[in-house]
């Protein structure tokens, strides 16, 4: 019977163990937002201008220890290329660039890039310079066609003390966070539209905090 009882005991302590050790664990937060882009075009009949939109799911761990490992996953839902943008019929998308700032507070590692469809035949790349991420790809992607962008898993490393915040990059038209080049059809053929994009509004998608 005692031996019984001590591996009740046993149990029960390694349950509350258990239960204490989740409740100390960070917990990874996850948001849904839909992002516009507000975009500019150069075409020959002057600058046009135009919005997109994508869906991304965001996350990242509520807290890290200072110096501690964390990793933000940006995952862009299914999206549909416009085929007409203000009565120009677009035929493909390609030379795509998504910039995303590495967060203050914190330190780059390295990235993963996973998934992601109708890309184009070239893999997508994830470089960084200057503290600014720029997520790269070739293309086409048909107009009106669906596409997804891959789920980025960023690996970072946590500064001493504050709070790390994820972005996107972008201002304005003029310092935008999206660029590629839209090909169109006009009355003079199929046009390069060179097109500049920000995000508008440019929420905080994930907010760390270290300690």
């Amino acid at each position: 019977m005692k031996s019984v009882l001590r591996g009740r005991r046993a149990a029960t302590a390694a349950a509350f163990a258990a239960v204490a050790a989740l409740a100390l664990t960070p917990q990874a937060l996850a948001a849904a937002f839909d992002i516009n882009f507000d975009c500019a075009g150069d075409s020959p009949v002057g600058e046009q201008q135009f919005s997109l939109q994508q869906a991304a799911d965001v996350t990242a761990p509520a807290t890290v220890a200072p110096g501690g490992a964390l990793d933000v996953l940006i995952d862009p839902g299914l999206n549909t290329l416009p085929s007409e943008v203000n009565g120009y019929t677009v035929k493909r998308v390609e030379g795509i660039d998504l910039r995303i700032p590495i967060p203050a507070n914190s330190t780059f590692v390295s990235a993963d890039l996973t998934g992601g469809s109708n890309l184009g035949p070239n893999p997508p790349t994830f470089t960084v310079d200057g503290g600014v991420a720029t997520l790269h790809l070739d293309g086409p992607i048909p107009g009106g066609s669906e596409f997804e962008l891959p789920t980025v898993t960023v690996h970072l490393t946590a500064g001493p003390s504050g709070a790390i915040e994820t972005k996107l990059h972008g201002t304005s038209h003029d310092d935008p966070g999206l660029t590629f080049t839209a090909v169109v059809s006009t009355i003079i053929g199929d046009t390069n539209v060179p097109s500049r994009c920000f995000p508008n509004p440019n929420p905080v998608l994930t907010t760390t905090t270290i300690g």
